[in-house]
Order: C-alpha cells, then sequence, then structure tokens
C-alpha cells in the first residue's frame, strides 16, 4: 500500500452485512438459513436488509464515480489504511461504522450516509444514499457546514496509544473484577471494578447515559427505601443530571466524563473515586495491577485493543487532534 499524502480522493467506507457475515461462517447462504430459521427467526429479513445494503453501495459507487476518483475500502481495513491529507471520507451507515472511521481521520471531513432510513435511525448519518453526490461536491466546493467533535485519547508508558470517538473501555477482557490504582487531580485509590467508561460529548447518550440512568434508578429506588439517605441521594442526583441533562453533551464538549462499572469496596480497594470529568489539564491515570486479560479498547471494538496488564500506567486526556463530521 503506498502513501498517498499528495492524493485527493473520495473513500467510500463499507462493511459487510450481516448475511454476508453469516455466509462467512457457514459458507454458504443455504446453511446460513438453515440455521437462521432452525432458531426460529425470520430469514428474509437477512435477505431483505443485504439487498437494501448492496443496492446503497451500487448507487453510491455510480454517483462518486461521477465526482472524482473514488476507492471502496471494507471495513476492516479501516485501521491500517493510510488516508491522504485531502481526501474526502463517505461511511455508509450504521453509526458504529462512523465512529470507528473517525477515530482513524486526521481531520478530513466525513460525511454519514444512512443506506436504509427505514431500518437505522442513523444520528450521525444525516444524509440519504440519493444526496450523495450533492453533498460530497459541496464539501469539495468548501460549501457544507462541518462539525467539530471531540475525542478521547489513552497513551500507555510503553509508548503505545488509542483514540476513541465515542469512548473508551478499561478493564478485563472477561467478566472477572479488574483491579488497579486510579489517580485524578492528585487523589489515588485502590479499586476493583467491571471496568472504567470513559466517554466523549458524542458518546454522552451511549454507554454514559446508560450507566447513570441505572445509577439514577437505583439512586432513586433507595431514596425510597431510606428517607436518611436523602441529602447524599440529592448530591448524587445532581451531579448526574448535570452530566446527562437534555438529550446530551455538545460533540465538541471540552471535557471527558469517567464513570465505574459496579466498584467493589473491601479491605484493599476503595469506591469513591467514581465518576469525574476529565480536562486537557486534568488527565485521568490508571495503573494496571491486572496480570493479564487487561485491556483498553474504545467504541466497542474489542478486536482493536491496547493489552493493559500489570504495571503499564494510561493516561487519558483528550486528544490533540479533533473529528470533523460533515452536517
Amino acid at each position: 500500500m503506498s502513501s498517498r499524502g499528495s492524493e485527493n480522493k473520495i473513500i467510500l467506507i463499507k462493511r459487510k452485512t450481516r448475511l454476508e457475515e453469516l455466509v462467512v461462517r457457514y459458507n454458504t447462504i443455504q446453511q446460513a438459513q438453515f440455521y437462521i430459521e432452525r432458531l426460529g427467526a425470520d430469514f428474509s429479513d437477512y435477505l431483505s436488509e443485504d439487498f437494501q445494503y448492496r443496492k446503497a453501495v451500487e448507487t453510491a459507487v455510480t454517483e462518486l464515480s461521477a465526482i472524482g476518483r473514488l476507492q471502496v475500502l471494507e471495513r476492516q481495513h479501516v485501521p491500517n489504511f493510510i488516508f491522504g491529507a485531502e481526501d474526502t471520507v463517505v461511511v455508509l451507515g450504521q453509526d458504529g461504522l462512523v465512529a470507528n472511521t473517525l477515530k482513524y481521520l486526521q481531520e478530513q471531513p466525513l460525511i454519514g450516509v444512512n443506506p436504509d432510513p427505514l431500518r437505522w435511525d442513523g444520528v450521525l448519518l444525516p444524509f440519504r444514499v440519493k444526496e450523495v453526490r450533492q453533498v460530497v461536491t459541496e464539501v469539495l466546493r468548501a460549501q457544507r457546514q462541518v462539525r467539530e467533535v471531540t475525542l478521547a485519547k489513552v497513551e500507555l508508558n510503553d509508548g503505545q496509544s488509542l483514540y476513541g470517538v465515542n469512548d473508551l473501555f478499561i478493564g478485563r477482557r472477561t467478566h472477572v473484577s479488574a483491579r488497579y490504582q486510579l489517580e485524578l487531580n492528585g487523589q489515588l485509590e485502590q479499586q476493583s471494578s467491571s471496568g472504567i467508561i470513559v466517554s466523549t460529548g458524542l458518546g454522552s447518550t451511549g454507554w454514559l447515559k446508560s450507566v447513570l440512568a441505572g445509577a439514577a434508578g437505583i439512586v432513586s429506588r433507595a431514596a425510597q427505601m431510606q428517607d436518611a439517605a436523602a441529602e447524599q441521594t440529592a448530591q448524587v442526583s445532581a451531579e448526574i443530571a448535570a452530566v446527562s441533562a437534555g438529550s446530551g453533551l455538545a460533540w465538541n464538549h471540552p471535557e471527558l466524563y469517567f464513570t465505574v462499572r459496579e466498584p467493589f469496596p473491601s479491605r484493599t480497594t476503595s469506591a469513591e473515586l467514581v465518576f469525574g470529568r476529565i480536562s486537557s489539564s486534568l488527565p485521568l491515570r490508571i495503573t494496571s495491577q491486572m496480570p493479564e486479560d487487561g485491556v483498553i479498547f474504545s467504541d466497542g471494538v474489542e478486536s482493536d485493543y491496547l493489552e493493559f496488564n500489570s504495571g503499564v500506567e494510561a493516561t487519558i486526556g483528550l486528544a490533540e487532534k479533533t473529528g470533523r463530521l460533515v452536517v
């Protein structure tokens, strides 16, 4: 693969459909159908989704080829692909594909296209396939608005790093407890938990919202059962409300938020430093105490991870780059 820093291309990112993934696993459509229908599921839905997505890809290729040089790239090749500085990137949804592409860009504009609006809501997919030629043309002419997206970044003391568009997860690969030391603003704490989630403004309506919704529900129920906890409940509720108010934080929000999942207090571990803000001047530092299976991954992609085992220190803060989503 050659470096294309001086080239100007349109890069179309596509993914495998559920049907294609089943065929990879079971070799033929017939065997895949047998497996799905044996479980009582509707195989026609897989066929319909595959047909619609293939049709969307064909239309996008035709429309984009009429504008300029086009390169079609499969999702699995994105992490190792060298994007040119002047490339324009088009992602043929879903939302997860947008997030997992954005973190590998160096501020190239990304256009999210919804291949099947009747199937996918597409918060990050504001455009239809029939609009793609006009939108890309306007982007090339600098006639479209672009929204800045704050990214998270984790750096290890061995030199490795990883970006996150929605969130980062720090914990064990399996469902056993993770052990580590947490440090924020000079406060140190030994912890054992199900892991730590660090969320960006863009990701505040995803995993973070789910965690806070569960926390709010527990606090609310606890308040009903124990009036003596009212003061503490109000304090926790106010802190949660400050993060989850409205429909989420701005995509370019200048801070990250972290939450510790299911912290377990014991003789050697605490559960006080479980929620907080991370800024450019106030990073979060985590030192692994896990002999094996410690990992850090971003945006739900477990296959693209950093090993995080005993002695490795992770520093988490805002990335030096931002994402650029066309709206």
